[in-house]
């Protein structure tokens, strides 16, 4: 359990870390901003994620409850998912370069990626942040308070995506649509499954 616990720490401080420095270098050196969505930025999404966590801390002291699946090998399965989501998450972070920003937002200059991750889910870093929740969750135990929390979560990307997608269309006429029509939202390989019509 103790390792179990190293490797779901390490590899969200390793996120979180990446995360700041990347914030921080985009503020001195990123393009100006645009266009801004009203919607509010990431920092609302990792504040109910603590509070989530807090008050989903059950009787066992589990982090998230009493666990109704665990075991050796649903925390390897767990662990894998863990590191092969981060990874990915922390590529399409690299990718997107100085076009990222915690909240929906068009800048001067700004690039349409759709190379890299880019061509594997149109928003990898959710895609990603979602695939190390659900790492977590399996490395740790799957509690009714997990997969609320995991819903809570993917909800408000869903909102996120929307403001994001809405920007995207109105910077790149045409040329994002046939990006949507061309790749999957979240789930990779998801327009294998639909045909080339994937949203």
């Amino acid at each position: 359990m103790i390792a179990v616990g190293i490797a779901v720490l390490g590899c969200w401080g390793l996120f979180a870390v990446v995360w700041i420095a990347g914030a921080v270098y985009n503020r001195r050196h990123g393009p100006a901003m645009k266009t801004r969505s009203s919607m509010p930025s990431v920092a609302v999404i990792v504040v109910l994620v603590i509070v989530a966590f807090r008050f989903g801390t059950g009787s066992s002291g589990h982090p998230m409850g009493n666990p109704l699946i665990h075991g050796l090998s649903v925390e390897l399965a767990g662990i894998v998912v863990l590191v092969a989501a981060t990874a990915f998450t922390l590529w399409a972070r690299w990718v997107l370069g100085t076009m990222w920003s915690s909240a929906p937002m068009a800048k001067e200059g700004h690039e349409l990626r759709t190379s890299g991750p880019y061509r594997i889910t149109r928003h990898p870093i959710y895609t990603g942040i979602t695939g190390m929740a659900l790492g977590s969750v399996l490395a740790t135990g799957v509690s009714v308070e997990a997969v609320v929390l995991i819903l809570g979560v993917s909800v408000l990307f869903q909102v996120k995506i929307r403001a994001e997608e809405r920007l995207m269309t109105a910077q790149f006429p045409g040329a994002y649509e046939r990006y949507r029509h061309e790749v999957p939202q979240l789930v990779p390989g998801l327009n294998l499954l639909r045909g080339s019509h994937a949203r």
